[in-house]
């Protein structure tokens, strides 16, 4: 393996890494807003997880973000998080998309984010089955899996990131948009569960 394809390769390590205490803080924040709690406090998290989606998908459009992940159009879930606040009969939230100047290569963090936190929901999922009642048709559609299964989209995902496409003097861009977006995350989580 050269000298380049081992730094190419290292890009999702390096986002693993270099957004670890931003991971963390997201489970602090989910944590203390206690999701689970009951379906007024997980339509909380819906809210904010609608809004980041919004963010997300507007990405979509840009075709250097299209060139770099093909598999976009199965991707995203604001439709998905839209419903199920139809289904537990809570407001769709109304506010200025946060992704409107970004673009490649900033935009894969953003998307790491995004895809990070569906590989994630597993637990979350379960727990909105067993402490709230909610299914993949009803209420937690947004935390159910793709129908390709969560590792292998993940590990396409993670393909796509550490592919030759995504040159080395691309990733700090790429880093700075991951933490942009966990940022961005991280406020509609305070906003949506009332944290000070």
């Amino acid at each position: 393996m050269t000298d380049v394809a081992t730094a190419i390769a290292s890009l999702s390590s390096r986002l693993k890494e270099e957004t670890h205490a931003q991971h963390e803080r997201m489970h602090r924040l989910m944590e203390r807003g206690q999701p689970f709690s009951s379906r007024a406090a997980y339509a909380s998290f819906v809210a904010a997880q609608y809004v980041f989606q919004r963010d997300i998908e507007h990405l979509f459009a840009d075709p250097a973000v299209r060139a770099a992940v093909p598999d976009l159009d199965s991707r995203g879930r604001q439709q998905a998080s839209r419903d199920d606040l139809t289904d537990l009969a809570a407001p769709v939230p109304q506010e200025a998309i946060a992704s409107a100047q970004v673009s490649m290569p900033a935009a894969l963090g953003w998307l790491y984010v995004s895809e990070g936190s569906t590989l994630g929901a597993a637990f979350l999922f379960k727990e909105a089955q067993a402490k709230l009642g909610l299914s993949a048709d009803f209420g937690a559609r947004n935390l159910a899996a793709y129908p390709e299964g969560r590792a292998v989209v993940w590990r396409r995902f993670v393909a796509y990131l550490d592919s030759d496409t995504i040159t080395p003097d691309m990733h700090d861009a790429v880093v700075a948009g991951a933490n942009a977006a966990y940022d961005r995350f991280g406020d509609l989580l305070q906003r949506h569960f009332h944290l000070g």
